[in-house]
């Protein structure tokens, strides 16, 4: 039986319940593929399962976390048509990378821009496909139209600025002035710091609004919303009440994964039209700091974590 290093939770709570341990190292089926990740990059998500929510997914314990992750296909199953061994691939899918393998089936994965290296190719995935299914799949975002993105900084706001700006869009986006020529240099057209100014003083008439913030910053949003806009949110469900009061659609979504959205994202990365940031590089060993650090909420870009 071979072994592999990973992180692992056998109960839910904070960061002390993530244990580096050494576990199975999983075969593929025949519809299944096996990735040595190289590296698997940090989630907001991975810290809310770990305190709880996986129970309400309906996760099994123990669990390994990790969403996102770039590295080498190792062994694939019988049935598998798309990819061969030794291809370098990224992909996302809810839990399973923060270990040195892992199972994936052919629809979580994309071939691996050529000119990303491993850590910022694992950068990718989460936030590039939830910016994509938020913004142009649920919104319908087109080019030449207003998007008010929050949290520009972040993981999936770094992403989602340089896709609606890739696409035609007129960008604002929202971060504290300590961002502010990271943002500009994303390709935001106008710059608000949150700290400083309440966006919804200075902002009118946007088509779409991007949250990746929730509570009062998504109550707030409507106001900026040009009436039959739509507002799309990762992190809660909205009010409908609110979004019939001023007129406009409100849905939040969680992302999946999609082989032909990532062929897309994969082109415009190969393009330079969306390079991901990568903040911090950690050992595998370290996810205790890594999830403290993206749990603070300070982050630009990503932390990875290298097996």
């Amino acid at each position: 039986m071979k072994k592999m290093k990973a992180i692992q939770i056998e109960e839910y709570g904070d960061e002390s319940v993530l244990q580096y341990t050494d576990v199975e190292r999983p075969k593929p089926k025949a519809d299944e593929i096996l990735v040595k990740i190289h590296a698997a990059s940090v989630n907001p998500i991975d810290w809310k399962i770990r305190d709880g929510r996986g129970k309400a997914l309906g996760k099994q314990l123990p669990l390994i976390l990790g969403a996102d992750f770039a590295g080498i296909i190792e062994e694939i199953g019988s049935e598998i048509t798309k990819f061969k061994v030794h291809e370098a691939v990224y992909g996302k899918i809810l839990t399973g990378c923060y270990a040195e393998y892992v199972i994936v089936k052919e629809t979580e994965l994309g071939r691996k821009p050529k000119n990303l290296n491993y850590n910022e190719a694992a950068a990718i995935p989460m936030g590039a496909l939830t910016s994509w299914q938020a913004i142009f799949e649920t919104a319908k975002l087109k080019s030449g139209q207003k998007i008010l993105i929050h949290a520009a900084s972040g993981g999936v706001g770094s992403m989602a600025v340089q896709l609606a700006k890739a696409k035609g869009a007129y960008v604002i986006g929202t971060a504290s002035a300590r961002n502010i020529e990271f943002v500009k240099n994303l390709g935001v057209d106008e710059f608000i710091d949150y700290t400083s100014t309440n966006f919804e003083e200075v902002v009118k008439d946007v088509d779409v609004v991007f949250d990746t913030v929730g509570g009062d910053t998504l109550a707030r949003s409507f106001q900026v919303l040009k009436k039959g806009g739509f507002l799309v949110t990762i992190v809660e469900k909205p009010s409908q009440e609110l979004a019939k009061k001023h007129g406009v659609t409100a849905q939040h979504i969680a992302s999946r994964p999609n082989p032909e959205q990532f062929e897309e994202i994969t082109q415009l990365v190969e393009q330079n039209k969306v390079k991901p940031h990568v903040e911090k590089i950690l050992p595998l060993s370290e996810a205790k700091e890594a999830q403290q650090l993206s749990k603070a909420g300070h982050t630009r870009g990503k932390i990875i974590l290298t097996p």
